[in-house]
């Protein structure tokens, strides 16, 4: 952002400052035949929200439609950065030869008459897209293995239908827990409060979706096996990465009241992070504390902002909590 013009700065807003990157491929089936499909994928830099395009090839023309899509949904885009079509981690050697016959020049071309700059890190420098890159490749890691559950068994509708499915999930992670047990305070603010503008999230269908469903004949029932998978893996894949890791034997600050933690939780549905406060801790005879008591907010809010129900409280062991912000 510091190297555009300052005249040409505007406000911030979900993906006006965002980075590209692109995984792949992908089987799926139309009758008897076999295609191969591959995935766009935008994070903001600023919301850290993203966005999720499905790829016919990896042909200019194709980049251009799904660029076309992005911003046609999400908005005008101020700047889009990429490495190098050489340089994506992990990708097959099949990705890194076709990605280099994309002509960088005639994206930069097209984006350039829709007022957008289309900035390329020099190869072999992943490091400088790192705001970006360390939450692309959680998210591709993990599609990856959850699409090979079913590969070759989903049509084009059905893999552009998951793909929005799973961002959906990693746009309802919660961005902030400030003011969690005030009284008069909103839900944690998501990705998608920014993106939707609205504080209502989408239900899931209602009904379990089991293995057998990748067999039969409802596609919307294998999607949301698919993006049951996708969820379990990558929340649980997600709160490792944020988590303090400990050992008994180290010396490690004990969790305090009023520290604000994150539950681990297995039979919570898509979209539902459990946030609560630390209201009581117990200490041990060695002087650690094992186990703490946790207030809960309830997110009904009356029409005036105020609180409906009493807060709940729970007792768990710190193994199951997630340190997100320490008490002042």
């Amino acid at each position: 952002m510091a190297d555009l013009p300052p005249e040409r700065v505007e406000p911030s807003a979900p993906f006006t400052f965002c980075g590209m990157d692109c995984f792949g491929p992908f089987l799926t089936r139309q009758g008897r035949k076999e295609n191969k499909r591959y995935g766009l994928l935008f994070t903001c830099l600023s919301s850290r929200a993203i966005h999720m395009e499905m790829l016919d090839d990896l042909s200019t023309d194709a980049f251009i439609n799904g660029l076309r899509c992005f911003i046609a949904i999400r908005g005008a885009v101020r700047q889009i950065k990429s490495d190098q079509g050489s340089n994506f981690f992990g990708a097959k050697n099949e990705l890194k030869e076709a990605l280099k016959e994309v002509n960088a020049d005639r994206l930069a071309a097209y984006l350039a008459e829709k007022q957008c700059d289309f900035c390329m890190n020099a190869p072999y420098s992943s490091h400088v897209g790192g705001v970006w890159e360390r939450q692309i490749r959680t998210v591709r890691g993990i599609l990856r293995s959850t699409l090979a559950l079913s590969s070759g068994r989903l049509n084009d509708a059905s893999l552009r239908s998951f793909l929005y499915e799973a961002m959906a999930i990693v746009n309802s992670r919660p961005l902030t827990v400030n003011n969690l047990s005030d009284p008069h305070s909103l839900e944690p603010l998501t990705p998608n409060h920014l993106l939707t503008l609205k504080s209502v999230k989408a239900l899931p269908p209602p009904g379990e979706f089991v293995r057998e469903d990748v067999y039969g004949k409802k596609r919307w029932r294998h999607v949301q096996y698919l993006a049951e998978q996708f969820w379990s893996r990558w929340r649980k894949e997600y709160l490792a990465n944020i988590a303090l890791r400990q050992r008994w034997h180290t010396p490690r600050r004990n969790l305090q009241v009023g520290d604000i933690v994150m539950m681990k939780e297995e039979d919570v549905h898509k979209h539902e992070w459990r946030l609560g406060r630390v209201s009581v801790t117990t200490t041990d005879k060695d002087g650690l504390v094992r186990r703490v008591k946790v207030r809960l907010g309830d997110k009904k809010l009356g029409k005036k902002g105020e609180r409906l129900h009493k807060m709940s409280e729970v007792e768990r062991p710190v193994q199951k909590l997630v340190l997100l912000l320490e008490s002042d």
